[in-house]
């Protein structure tokens, strides 16, 4: 049978095409407004990208007629890091979605975001519109861990079909379940690579890192250690001076900010600013050190030859990382809807085998 072809639409730097395109999806075309972002897709995708607004996107070779239209609107407006402002125009970005499904007459749209979106006005507005074109919609949040991806990230996920209902994948991946494999974790995840940052393919670290900072770090105990710990710890050392009067005054919540990982369990969330322990819990398990660019790929299942740029900032990559999907999750999600096509004729049951940059976690290829 035909291979089955993808539309992507606020493509990043392919997470989500990659996922699809390792499970025998061919790439048509793409839009994405970042150009960094849309250089490191035509790198390791398809050079078909279009780099500019979607809404300025008119060139008729943009949209092709295809099987299914891939993608995620920006998350900004829904996401409970930013406004959440109601009135944010990206929150309508939803209507070129639609117009997408309408240029390509796809069968099938997978739509990816925050797990806020599902409870917007502007989703049920969009699930109305497209139901009324006769979409059959099935939506829910999916961890990526219970698809072997070694993070606990939570998305929502979108999936409709002219061909029928459609599924959500079943998790593959469980805790203390002998009918699923066991989560993937972060030592699995970054073996192979120097506990030291090498510089090697993007295996760097924040640059200029204070001595102050430091401190902190060396103060955080091992293995899933706290800020809470570090203050004590640094109390106990008369280096109380260190403890921000913010942290001192706030004694719950923010408990992952200049947390360390776990090295046996899933990393947390992999945002666009890990290189930053002042934001989240992304201390190494136990060097004294954010973790690197490439570690955060690696956790972000990206394998190694995955190409970004070394002409671009950590900044810009480091956005690229923490916007993606994870392609194992988006393989799952690939895998679903080409298992419903195939049962009614529409391509092949398997996927064409091809050399994709996916991690396979803790397999002997991971270096």
């Amino acid at each position: 049978m035909r291979s089955l072809t993808f539309v992507d639409l606020f493509a990043g730097c392919g997470g989500l095409a990659l996922g699809f395109k390792h499970e025998g999806f061919e790439p048509a075309a793409a839009v994405e407004i970042d150009r960094e972002a849309a250089h490191t897709y035509a790198s390791n995708i398809d050079p078909q990208i279009y780099v500019e607004d979607i809404a300025s996107v008119n060139d008729r070779r943009a949209w092709p007629k295809v099987d299914v239209v891939i993608g995620g609107p920006p998350c900004q407006g829904f996401s409970q890091l930013g406004t959440r402002d109601p009135d944010d125009p990206r929150n309508r970005l939803w209507r070129e979605y639609l117009r997408a499904l309408d240029l390509t007459e796809a069968k099938v749209f997978v739509m990816e975001n925050v797990p806020q979106l599902l409870r917007s006005e502007q989703f049920d507005l969009f699930r109305r519109q497209v139901e009324r074109r006769g979409f059959s919609v099935v939506a829910g949040v999916l961890s990526a861990a219970d698809y072997g991806v070694p993070q606990l990230r939570r998305r929502a996920i979108a999936i409709g079909s002219l061909l029928g209902k459609p599924s959500l994948p079943g998790p593959s991946h469980g805790q203390n379940d002998p009918a699923k494999l066991p989560l993937e974790t972060v030592r699995r995840a970054l073996a192979g690579l120097p506990l030291a940052p090498d510089g090697k393919n993007w295996h760097v670290s924040r640059p200029g890192i204070r001595p102050t900072s430091i401190i902190r770090y060396i103060a955080v105990p091992p293995d899933g250690g706290n800020r809470f710990q570090m203050q004590t710890a640094l109390e106990q050392e008369g280096r109380g001076d260190l403890v921000p009067d913010c942290w001192r005054n706030k004694v719950t919540g923010t408990t992952d900010v200049f947390g360390r990982l776990w090295w046996d369990k899933p990393s947390a969330t992999i945002r666009t600013e890990f290189f930053k322990p002042e934001k989240g819990r992304y201390l190494h398990p136990t060097e004294h050190r954010p973790i690197t660019v490439r570690e955060a790929a690696r956790l972000q299942s990206f394998a190694d030859d995955f190409i970004f740029s070394s002409n671009q900032s950590m900044i810009s990559v480091a956005r690229q990382i923490g916007n993606a999907v994870p392609p194992i999750l988006a393989a799952a999600i690939a895998r679903a809807v080409r298992t419903q096509m195939a049962q009614l004729g529409r391509g092949s049951s398997k996927p064409e085998r091809r050399q994709t940059a996916m991690v396979a976690v803790g397999s002997p290829n991971v270096k």
